[in-house]
This record gives structure tokens, sequence and C-alpha cells, in this order.
């Protein structure tokens, strides 16, 4: 099992962080299947939250606008689980690795990517995912110690990519 998070210490810079990386594994020819995260800041009032499926598209809208004034979570469950099932439909027909932008709160109470995390496992296909200090235990419970904790750097996560990548090619040939 290769899988690894990473978590920034800024908000939404793991997004950034992980939108990047997918861009460049793209242009390196690299065949990526998931979401990464992409925030708009809204004026007086919490950014809109959308996913971009990788490869390719779409990108679909996660947060419900809730009032400039609401303090409770925003994430559309709806959304969130169209993503998931597009993200398992395409895992199915084949990636390389699989990038999942946060192993959030939906994912700690057994919903969400979980599934899809599973699947990938199974299937012997690389994950990377961001998470977050609210969650990390959970995710630690669900994955167990194999996870490998990158620091949220670029260059550090790449390689931990190519390396993967390249072992997962030296098994197939």
């Amino acid at each position: 099992m290769q899988i690894a998070c990473t978590m920034s210490p800024g908000r939404g810079d793991t997004d950034l962080l992980l939108s990047r990386l997918a861009k460049t594994l793209a242009a390196r020819g690299h065949t990526t299947c998931g979401t990464v995260q992409i925030n708009t800041e809204r004026g007086g009032g919490p950014c809109d939250m959308d996913v971009r499926l990788l490869p390719n598209g779409p990108t679909l809208r996660i947060s419900q606008d809730l009032g400039a004034s609401s303090k409770g979570c925003r994430l559309d469950p709806t959304a969130l689980e169209t993503a998931v099932g597009l993200v398992q439909s395409r895992l199915k027909k084949g990636a390389e690795l699989l990038i999942i932008n946060k192993f959030g709160k939906h994912e700690a109470g057994g919903r969400g990517f979980r599934t899809v995390i599973a699947d990938a496992i199974d299937l012997g296909i690389p994950v990377l995912l961001g998470v977050n200090a609210l969650n990390l235990t959970a995710f630690q419970e669900f994955i167990g110690p194999e996870v490998v904790h990158l620091t949220p750097s670029e260059a550090t996560i790449l390689r931990w990519c190519e390396a993967v990548l390249a072992t997962e090619h030296q098994a197939a040939s």
C-alpha cells in the first residue's frame, strides 16, 4: 500500500499545493484521478468551494451559500457525493495516482471519499490526500500506521509521487 498525506498550516494552502502538483504530474504525462479544491473569495462572506475532478474536469461547487453571518458547515453533501461517484467511476477506468484534496469531516464519519480511497488501495493505486489536524486521528485510524506524512512542499511531494509511480511502472513491467 502506497499512501501519503500532507497538511499545510495556512487556510487553503493544501488546496493550492495539491492543485499545482496535479498540474505538474499531468504535464509529465501521469494519469491522475481524484479532486483538487479551488476556493474563490467572495466579498463580505465565506469563500465558495469548488472541486475540479482530475484529470480534466468538470468543476463542481461543493459549498452552499448559507448567508454572510452563517457559522455552520457550508459543505453541500449532495454535491460532494456527486463528486465521489464521478471519481469512483473514473478510478475504475484506470489511473496511476489518486489525489483527494481533503480527508474531511465526511470521510472521518465514514462517508465522502472513504470508499474511493479503499478502492484505490485494493486496486494497488497510490493515494495522496490532504488532511487537517481536526481529522488526522480519524484518518490514521482508517488508514493505519503505513501512511507516509509528507511535509507541505511541492518538491517533497513530487519526489514521493515520482518514486511510487516509478515503483508501480517497474512492477507492471
